[in-house]
This record gives C-alpha cells, structure tokens and sequence, in this order.
C-alpha cells in the first residue's frame, strides 16, 4: 500500500459523533475528533473554549476499491446530511510512510478542569505542581479528551471521586475516564467496552500510566456485571443518549451501589428530557446537570437503602 485518502469534515458539536459513525464504517484505524480553531500555543495558557466546531478525521486507502468507498461513504453522508447540515468532505492524499502519523499531528495536550493535563503518549510537556498527568495513545479507540462528551466527563470525575471507591467505566473507549478515576483516587476501576480493540487500548494505556494494577480492563458491557453480586460506588457512561436509553432499560440502575453515583454523557440538550425520564424509572435520581455547547451531563444517585 503506497498511499491513503486523508478524509476531512468541519461538523457542529451536535452532528459530530454521528457522522464519526458513518466514518468509521470506512476508516482505516477509527476517526479522530478534534475541537478546531484552537491556537496550537495556547493550550497550556489558558482554558480550552468551548468548541464551535469540530474536525472530524478518516483515512481510506488509494486501491482499487478507492472510487467505490468514496460513492459509498458520500452517499452515506447525503443521508445524514437531511438530519445534519454538513459541508462536503474535502480529499487529501498522504504517502504510507505519512498517514498512520497524520492525524497525531492535530492532538495536542490540553489541560481540562482544575488538575489535569491530557497529552498524546508520543509528547512530552512541562507539568505544574499538582498537576494529574494522563497520557494517551488512542488507537483505533474513541476517547482523546478532545470532544466536549469526555471533557465534561473529567470534570465531573474531578468533583465526584473519592478514595478508595470501586468505578466502573461502561463504554471505555481509550480509557481516559478510567485512567482519570485511577489517578484521582478510585481504588478500582473495571473498564468494559464491547469493541475488543477499545479494551485492549484502554488495557495499554493503563499500563502506560502506572494504573495497570487499579484497572481491569475486559471486552463485555452491561449483561457482564448485571448478573453478578459486585456494585459500584461510582458508574461513569459516556456513551450516545440512544444507548443510555436502552441500557436504562436492562437494569442500568441496579449496578450503582445504594447511596452511590453515575454520570452520563453523550447526550444532546433536546435528548435530556427523555434520557431522565430513563434514568429516574431504572431507579436513580437526577442530583444535576452540566453542560458544553450542545452536549449536557447529567449527574444521578441511586438512594440509599
């Protein structure tokens, strides 16, 4: 293979992660999402604004199914494109040597919240006194700290963790909220994704972080933990609102531990209404609501028996 198809959207916060689907579907290596218009030397300066838009990344590669993919993909988008108001995608081509490397070029570390510091594996950076530093190689697992979900996710994780507490993180993805809840203090930290390759990064980045002894990482989902005896003081679900929906419905409750807590993102602001009305008949209670741009976390409690 001696060239690949850089494929490029500039998508709204509310559109991003499903047309993310759409390219991953023909992505090589998953789909990078990263908050645009972001001056490249203002990321340890200063907060991160909220993201206006967003630069949705995916490579395909130049054989001879090139044209078919591209008809595909573009006919996909034209779908999508009746519910989301998108541009078109815009084509450039990178040599093999250059395209696995390409999309790291756009994530860069950024500091979320008041202890944090995220920084891609392969970057090193100066760190302040205080200062939890988790470092990724995402690979072909969503979850960089860059979109607005995750973002929110780590701060709230920033107000909620205490030590000692057993999490469990319900859609890992990298493993970003689990290494975050690991270095803040959880004593442990069970991390499932039913995507093989997101348990195996997550498992990676774990080791990489010096957590590896806090965090089990395992390919399964909900079914995994309901029929056991095991409860958690903490659930963090970062996932889309349709699948908190479902998963509210199998028994979503009854895995936090009475008295215990759970964050859910991935959820537009006209999706909130009927993802707490989910929650609150799978048994929690809605304690609050934080909200970037377009996206809303909703923060409950199972109560105490």
């Amino acid at each position: 293979m001696s060239r690949w198809i850089e494929v490029c959207l500039r998508v709204d916060g509310e559109s991003a992660e499903a047309i993310a689907e759409v390219l991953a579907r023909y992505g090589h290596q998953g789909v990078s999402i990263e908050q645009a218009g972001i001056p490249p030397d203002t990321w340890d300066e200063s907060e991160v604004p909220p993201a206006q838009a967003l630069l949705l990344r995916a490579y395909i590669a130049d054989d001879e199914q090139l044209e078919n993919t591209k008809t595909e993909l573009e006919t996909a988008l034209a779908h999508m494109r009746l519910i989301y108001p998108m541009p078109q995608p815009a084509y450039r081509t990178l040599e093999s040597e250059d395209w696995s490397e390409a999309w790291k070029a756009h994530y860069q570390p950024m500091r979320i919240g008041r202890r944090l510091l995220i920084r891609p594996l392969w970057i090193e950076t100066e760190t302040a006194p205080g200062e939890i530093v988790i470092a990724l190689d995402p690979g072909m697992a969503f979850g960089t700290g860059t979109h607005p979900t995750t973002q929110i996710c780590l701060e709230a994780l920033e107000r909620l963790i205490k030590p000692a507490q057993d999490v469990l993180d319900l859609g890992s993805g990298s493993g970003i909220l689990a290494i975050a809840a690991a270095k803040l203090g959880a004593r442990q930290v069970l991390a499932l994704d039913i995507d093989p390759l997101a348990a195996s990064a997550t498992a990676e980045n774990a080791r990489a972080n010096g957590v590896g002894e806090k965090i089990i990482a395992k390919c399964g989902g909900l079914d995994s933990v309901l029929g056991g005896a095991r409860r958690f003081d903490l659930v963090m679900v970062n996932i889309l609102a349709r699948v908190i929906l479902q998963l509210s419905a199998q028994g979503l409750g009854e895995i936090v531990r009475p008295g215990g807590a759970a964050i859910f993102s991935g959820i537009i602001d006209s999706q909130q209404d009927e993802v707490e009305a989910a929650l609150e008949r799978a048994g929690l209670q809605i304690v609050a609501r934080h909200q970037q741009g377009d996206w809303m976390l909703v923060e409950a409690r199972r109560p105490a028996e």
